[in-house]
């Protein structure tokens, strides 16, 4: 009875987890959903910037504390760990969902793309979302959001593999600043969300994968540039270009 508690458990977290994501892209776009980023009842500038970043501070700290090796361990003493993964999407989607239900928009357009250029930033747009989502996935989406765990252990095993994180941080940057029509309340949410994606990456995620992966990870640091692996890319083709040459000489 527990397992199937726990498959269904995981199975709850990760729809959420699938809604909440679909809604993200809704409420960048302004399509299909009931509240974008732009619409609702606008107040004064300064009390719905504070409102905001509070609510974009609570979606932060769920990341950065629940996500540290230190809170999962004891997180783990008052739950299974077979559905401490499922746990953490489910905190990160109701956390991101509140940020949706409560924002405050600041509606004043910043800039504006004309045509043809507001077609090619749209694109910019889609393709973001696209690189997140393939990211997401490139391990194993399941398992990432925690639906695998649930399920190896339905089935009788001991344990299940810890979930990998790929980034999908370039997809979601893309997807944040590329926006055809520019307003205040966009501008703020690419703006602290950028911030922290960085300082998050830098000060916390970095910090952990050293630990974890110690040298072997050093020297990814060294090859690969952070966010966007512009050194990693030229240097691969390189050698592509090195081996080609050598084998039309031979």
């Amino acid at each position: 009875m527990r397992r199937f508690l726990y498959v269904l458990y995981g199975t709850l977290a990760y729809l959420l987890f699938i809604a909440v994501w679909a809604y993200f892209i809704g409420f960048l776009s302004s399509i299909v959903v009931p509240k974008s980023v732009d619409s609702g009842p606008a107040t004064g500038s300064l009390e719905a910037v504070a409102w905001d970043v509070g609510l974009l501070a609570i979606f932060f700290a769920h990341h950065s504390v629940m996500a540290r090796s230190g809170a999962k361990r004891a997180l783990t003493k008052a739950i299974s760990p077979v559905v401490e993964r499922s746990t953490y999407v489910l905190v990160a989607s109701l956390a991101l969902g509140l940020v949706f239900w409560q924002w405050h928009p600041l509606p004043r357009v910043v800039w504006q793309a004309p045509q043809p250029a507001r077609l090619v930033v749209l694109a910019g747009f889609w393709a973001g979302v696209i690189v997140a989502l393939v990211a997401a996935n490139t391990i194993d989406g399941f398992e990432l959001f925690g639906l695998r765990q649930v399920l190896v252990h339905f089935r009788g095993h001991s344990r299940a593999v810890p979930a990998g994180a790929p980034s999908a941080d370039e997809g979601i940057l893309l997807a944040l600043w590329c926006a055809p029509t520019m307003s205040e309340g966009r501008l703020l949410l690419a703006t602290v969300m950028s911030t922290y994606i960085f300082l998050a990456v830098r000060l916390l995620e970095e910090r952990d994968l050293r630990k974890t992966f110690g040298a072997a990870y050093a020297k990814y640091q060294r090859d690969v540039p952070m966010v966007v692996p512009y050194r990693g890319v030229c240097r691969s083709l390189k050698r592509f270009r090195h081996e080609d040459q050598r084998l039309d000489r031979g």
